[in-house]
């Protein structure tokens, strides 16, 4: 079943390592602001079972940490001379595979968290009812030169870049 979503010819190249650090920092922070909004009023309210929510949240805070790290691992992409493929999912897995001729704006970005940890998104929009791809969690500069090297494929096969 591996094989139906490895791209033909080529080696997958990871997310950058510093995007799980991110996420885990990201579950770490977020998720017990939302558990705390949902055991505190209960806590204020006297409500004797406050402790079950307690409990669930925990469980799933617990989840999240050990989901984060199988989804990372299922990131990856491979480019090919004609295309870019794109793997993901954990329970729903997909393959997209980008012809460079379907491109018509590569764009680069990064939030300020992401900039902290030295990361950014390339972000391929395709002439595809589908729309946008986006590679998140990639080095700076593999980013920078991922970028250089779609515009340059795309000029080249004068696709639609």
């Amino acid at each position: 079943m591996e094989e139906l979503f490895r791209p033909p010819a080529a080696n997958w190249l990871p997310l950058s390592p510093s995007y799980l650090k991110l996420k885990y920092l990201m579950i770490a922070i977020t998720w017990p602001i939302f558990g705390a909004a949902i055991v505190v009023p209960l806590v204020l309210l006297d409500i004797s079972w406050w402790w079950a929510p307690l409990a669930a949240f925990l469980v799933f805070w617990l989840w999240r940490f050990i989901r984060a790290s199988r989804v990372y691992k299922r990131w990856g992409y491979a480019e090919t001379d004609d295309d870019i493929y794109l793997t993901r999912g954990l329970l729903w897995r997909e393959l997209t595979c980008v012809p460079y001729g379907r491109m018509q704006l590569v764009n680069v970005s990064s939030g300020p968290i992401e900039r902290q940890f030295g990361l950014a998104s390339v972000e391929l929009v395709t002439s595809s009812t589908s729309g946008t791809i986006t590679i998140p969690g990639l080095a700076r500069p593999d980013a920078v030169a991922m970028r250089d090297r779609l515009i340059e494929r795309g000029e080249l096969l004068q696709a639609g870049i």
